[in-house]
């Protein structure tokens, strides 16, 4: 499988060894810009757009094994023989299947929030209500989030999401394909089958304490060496909601392995 050129942010002095940062589903690059900024400090770090997200190509394909493989194109164009990388949700799901796959690659392992399984919960009511965002008639930003308040109640959320909505030529349009994500969306709640794969390096997981997304009997079927902490009084979102203590956890992480 060919990979497609991603787009990126780059934080720090180059060094040996770079960070990549892998975001979530429908986030982009510019949502991890305070984390890299903080761990650029020590690491040259790459914050990328995955493919349908943020400034990065659209392609009619997306699923773990295509984000695998943008990837390693990513780390060969830029001559990086190996890597840490951080992937959160999505991201964490698309370096679980590029740490089997290439370990070869992964000079450290930290995953934000997520499992390699296949979760029950379905993006389709939210995919939906983008969709029916009447784009070319909103006048402005708080016109898009009071219509999409009933069905994204969470206004950080519905935020969050905006964050995709660009105006262009006094007229707003999606920067992602809502089209290709609603297709692909049963990709990313699940997890390709690992067989007998496993990484048998030492890597990190990073829970929310009020997250419910880490399922440890499953993280340590593939990741027999794996090491799993908890934020207290963080959710999905814990770089977010405790990016002080996130920093901490990945910076001495990267300082043992």
């Amino acid at each position: 499988m060919t990979g497609i050129a991603l787009a990126y942010d780059s934080f720090g002095e180059p060094g040996d060894i770079p960070l990549l940062i892998v975001h979530g589903f429908l986030a982009a690059s510019r949502n991890w810009r305070a984390v890299a900024k903080r761990l650029a400090e020590r690491h040259h770090v790459y914050v990328l757009d995955m493919r349908n997200h943020g400034s990065s190509p659209h392609a009619e394909v997306l699923d773990y094994p295509s984000m695998a493989a943008d990837l390693l194109a990513f780390m060969d164009s830029h001559g990086i023989s190996r890597a840490h990388l951080l992937g959160h949700s999505m991201g964490g799901k698309a370096v679980m299947w590029f740490a089997l796959h290439y370990p070869e690659r992964v000079a450290g392992l930290i995953v934000a929030d997520i499992a390699p399984v296949s979760y029950q919960h379905s993006f389709d009511d939210l995919v939906d209500a983008l969709s029916r965002l009447p784009v070319h008639s909103i006048g402005n930003r708080k016109e898009a989030e009071e219509a999409l308040a009933e069905t994204i109640p969470d206004l950080a959320y519905r935020q969050f999401l905006l964050q995709n909505l660009l105006l262009k030529d006094g007229t707003y349009y999606w920067r992602i394909n809502l089209d290709i994500i609603q297709k692909n969306a049963h990709h990313i709640v699940g997890f390709p089958d690992v067989g007998e794969s496993r990484f048998v390096h030492p890597a990190l997981f990073i829970g929310g304490g009020n997250s419910k997304y880490l399922d440890e009997d499953a993280i340590y079927a593939v990741f027999p060496q794996a090491r799993i902490v908890k934020i207290p009084d963080t959710g999905h979102w814990l770089y977010v909601e405790e990016p002080a203590a996130f920093c901490s956890l990945v910076e001495d992480w990267l300082l043992a392995v």
